[in-house]
């Protein structure tokens, strides 16, 4: 046996503890204590998806169970039904947060998509008419994901358990909420909350209101719902099914003559066997002396159809559309929840409330600010996307990391929730209101002879809408984090079509595959924007990379001098070089690659074509800045150092 002394450092902990990841510095003193005032910087009403991700990501991002609390009115997790399809840039959301793993590992992973229609054999009745990828625009993970709710739910709770312990505060209701800044202008926001029974006010610097479709926080602050619902009436429902069906593991649209139905293939159960959702249309519970389908219709008599809806009558009306195949339940138990619903479409005009002085004190994000029709798949997907556009802006925000922040001023950082979210809600809205409409329809002539909604048509309008029910084509409007206005001949990105690839502010950062330098890891771009509330500089060096007086060496240098002047790791920096003229060691590139990104630099050519995907010149290379949500900031010419410079001190306080 081998005799040896062993030495360890005093912070030889810190190294072998679970790689947590690090929270955001803070310039600003912590929640002061205080006996007599229940107080915290953050109160989040609803533990739903959206709810739990900012809780979660607000934990990470460094405030602690003394500055953030979120309360539920359920005991638990959900168990059954709602939402249960994630969409790849959710799937990518939750990577860079590692929870990726067990989703794409335990749930049902939808490539393809059937499309069965009327048969002109009669006998048929019904025919594959083509099979489409489901996902049809560039994605890190190209395919959907179905998996139950209560299971994401429970994976997001269990990492918040990492960063705090308290987690989610249970069976416990918010009764009213107001802003009483007389009470404490610093903490303005008064809530009235209920815990088994027992009622308690707190206080807090900011409220928000992820508490579902009949938002309590909502209706408190004065904001409503407007909209519409269509007189479409669909039951839905999970089981285990027997079916001879030969899509029945595809997600399939059915338009048949007795009706529509989509078919979303699920996850395993604990038994071996797989579950399915059957969304079908309820076209025949009308009362026939009540009857105002079509435009006119009578939103009241759609819901006193839907009320008569049972589990028998989404069955009865499932097997007609699926003739000439069965489908039925496979034993029984086997059905594990179902439901009816009213398809309609509404969003609030304000996704947050300020008070006097114009700082923004409440905000609403998820169903809370929009509910719209489950078939799209997007509910869960845009609720959780609203809590990761409105997590770093209010850490940030907190921590004292915005010039606003420093000064004490109303943060303007924090308007641009509204500006963003609110614009893809309401086109979430649009597409929902006309791929649902569409999806109602019956395909084919009518029995006048009138045309009805042919197959091509419904296609285009589902391939079309492909990059926004995939999440990776959304766009957000310019404002202070998403500045475009480069002349052509100051542009360095060619070419428009952004949604394979091109940088663009406003749109989401696509993945590459590169190589890094230091050891020759062939790595995903993405997990070097991992969601701990940084920004970064994308350097994408051009071809003069190895000439000492070189635009890639000036700028590299002039980087080296910004990055100092913010908070410690609040910015980090990537470089990509393409292919160069010669190999190289670290003492032919500039000294500040090792010193700033020693471990985040890459070959962009030998895997993916980095330099094509993001539409730069390697002659002339490019510079952006990518917000901690993944989203593209600003572009500029590889020298144009000014530009990013004024972009970051516009949201960055230097110190």
């Amino acid at each position: 046996m081998p005799v040896f002394t062993e030495y360890s450092a005093a912070s030889r902990e810190l190294r072998v503890l679970p790689s947590f990841a690090p929270p955001l510095p803070r310039l600003t003193p912590p929640v002061p204590l205080d006996s007599k005032t229940e107080r915290y910087e953050v109160v989040i009403v609803g533990a739903g998806p959206a709810g739990l991700m900012l809780d979660l990501l607000l934990a990470r991002y460094g405030l602690s169970d003394e500055s953030l609390l979120c309360v539920d009115s359920k005991p638990t997790t959900l168990k059954s039904g709602q939402a249960d399809g994630l969409q790849p840039r959710t799937l990518e959301t939750l990577k860079s947060l590692g929870l990726a793993d067990e989703i794409l590992t335990e749930g049902c992973q939808m490539w393809q998509v059937a499309f069965w229609n009327p048969s002109a054999d009669k006998e048929k009745i019904i025919e594959r008419t083509s099979i489409v990828s489901d996902v049809a625009v560039p994605a890190r993970f190209p395919h959907e994901v179905t998996i139950h709710q209560g299971r994401i739910e429970r994976i997001l709770e269990t990492d918040l358990l990492r960063y705090s312990k308290r987690g989610v505060q249970r069976n416990t209701k918010l009764i009213d909420v107001k802003i009483d800044e007389e009470g404490d202008s610093e903490y303005p926001v008064l809530a009235e909350i209920e815990t088994e029974g027992q009622r308690r006010t707190v206080r807090s610097k900011y409220l928000v209101g992820a508490d579902g479709a009949h938002s309590m926080v909502r209706r408190c602050m004065g904001l409503t719902l407007e909209g519409e619902s269509l007189d479409h009436i669909w039951g839905v429902v999970d089981l285990i099914v027997d079916t001879d069906f030969p899509d029945i593991r595809r997600r399939c649209a059915i338009h048949s003559p007795a009706g529509s139905v989509m078919v979303i293939p699920r996850e395993r159960t604990a038994t071996g066997d797989y579950l399915t959702r059957l969304y079908v249309q309820v076209p025949g519970v009308v009362d026939p002396d009540n009857d105002q389908s079509g435009d006119g219709a009578d939103v009241g008599d759609a819901r006193a159809r839907r009320s008569k809806v049972t589990e028998k009558t989404i069955f009865d009306n499932a097997a007609a559309a699926f003739k000439p195949y069965y489908i039925r339940p496979k034993s029984e138990g086997a059905v594990d929840w179902w439901a009816a619903y009213q398809i309609g479409q509404r969003v609030t005009d304000k996704f947050s409330v300020k008070d006097s002085k114009g700082v923004n004190r409440v905000f609403i994000a998820g169903d809370a600010c929009h509910t719209h029709s489950p078939k799209a798949g997007q509910g869960m997907n845009v609720s959780m996307m609203d809590s990761y556009n409105l997590a770093w802006k209010l850490a940030h925000s907190i921590h004292g990391l915005t010039p606003a922040s420093a000064n004490g001023q109303p943060d303007p950082i924090l308007d641009t929730y509204q500006a963003e979210r609110h614009t893809i809600a309401q086109e979430l809205i649009e597409f929902d209101r006309a791929f649902s409409s569409m999806f109602s329809g019956q395909i084919g002539a009518s029995e006048d002879g009138v045309g009805g909604l042919t197959h091509e048509e419904f296609l285009e309008v589902f391939s079309r809408g492909n990059g926004f029910t995939s999440g990776c084509g959304i766009e957000y409007p310019e404002n202070m984090t998403v500045v475009r206005g480069l002349d052509d001949d100051k542009n360095p990105i060619s070419g428009t079509d952004y949604l394979s690839g091109l940088l663009r502010p406003g749109r989401r950062l696509l993945n590459v595959r590169l190589i890094r330098h230091a050891d020759g890891y062939r790595r995903d771009l993405q997990d070097d924007f991992t969601s701990i509330g940084r920004f970064r500089i994308l350097c994408l060096t051009s071809t003069d990379l190895l000439d000492p007086k070189g635009t890639s060496a000036r700028t590299l240098a002039s980087l080296g001098a910004i990055i100092p002047q913010f908070p410690h790791s609040v910015l980090e920096q990537v470089v990509v070089h393409p292919k160069l003229e010669r190999d190289f060691m670290w003492n032919d590139v500039p000294s500040e690659v090792k010193k700033f990104s020693e471990m985040s630099f890459y070959s962009g050519h030998e895997l993916d074509d980095v330099y094509s995907t993001y539409g730069v010149d390697p002659a002339r290379g490019a510079l952006a800045i990518v917000r901690p949500d993944g989203y593209v900031g600003v572009v500029a010419e590889l020298g144009d150092v000014d530009r990013v410079e004024q972009y970051l001190k516009t949201l960055i306080r230097t110190i």
